[in-house]
């Protein structure tokens, strides 16, 4: 029987973001600021560990942030996101230059790295903390992102119809400390190898984008 459980709770983690978390590292992550010549873009498609990396990756993005937005719960925690009653999706404060990179590649590549067809859902994550979400500070910022969903429309790319939602930006909560560069900090847990990390180099092979090196 132990011997079963094991299995099926590698199996778990394998197959989903849901991790258990270290009771010890319950605390949320540094707000952060912008810098003078800084940014600042909200995107949530999914687990936020892949979306991190996706964004880190762009020249002229200084960081990017894990945490949950798009819900009503204040201070929300991994927990309550994951039962699904906050309203808050998994999401990634993306802190760049616009001097370096524009509002339109970081847009063009939340669309890229994730498949926004699929409703509360990215691979086996499934889930309203894992739907896709565009958030804008602005109608300028809305025009960019209903312009790539019309541009991949019109180009016939997915056979059902993007569910992105494009809404307001109201307000960011960091994630537990634990979760901020995930990837990098837990290299060998195997959600990381199989599912993450091809995920992210499919995205690199994929995207026309200017890559760090």
């Amino acid at each position: 029987m132990k011997s079963l459980f094991s299995t099926l709770f590698v199996a778990i983690t394998f197959i989903s973001c849901a991790q258990t978390p270290n009771a010890k590292l319950k605390i949320p992550g540094p707000e952060r600021s912008a810098a003078a010549n800084e940014a600042i873009a909200t995107f949530a498609e999914g687990c936020f560990w892949h979306a991190e990396i996706v964004f880190q990756s762009l020249v002229g993005v200084r960081d990017a942030v894990s945490g949950y937005a798009g819900g009503n719960s204040v201070n929300p925690t991994y927990e309550t996101v994951s039962s699904g009653r906050t309203g808050h999706a998994e999401t990634v404060q993306v802190y760049y230059d616009p001097a370096k990179i524009s509002y339109e590649t970081l847009v063009a590549a939340f669309f890229a790295s994730q498949d926004p067809t699929t409703i509360d859902r990215q691979g086996n994550d499934a889930g309203t903390e894992y739907r896709s979400i565009a958030f804008y500070r602005n109608e300028n910022e809305k025009k960019i992102i209903e312009a790539e969903i019309n541009r991949l429309t019109a180009s016939k790319k997915y056979k059902s119809k993007i569910v992105t939602q494009v809404v307001p930006f109201t307000k960011f909560y960091p994630a537990e400390a634990y979760h901020q560069e995930y990837i990098s900090n837990n290299p060998g847990n195997p959600y990381v190898q199989n599912v993450s990390i091809p995920d992210f180099e499919k995205f690199k092979k994929e995207f026309k984008g200017n890559f760090k090196p």
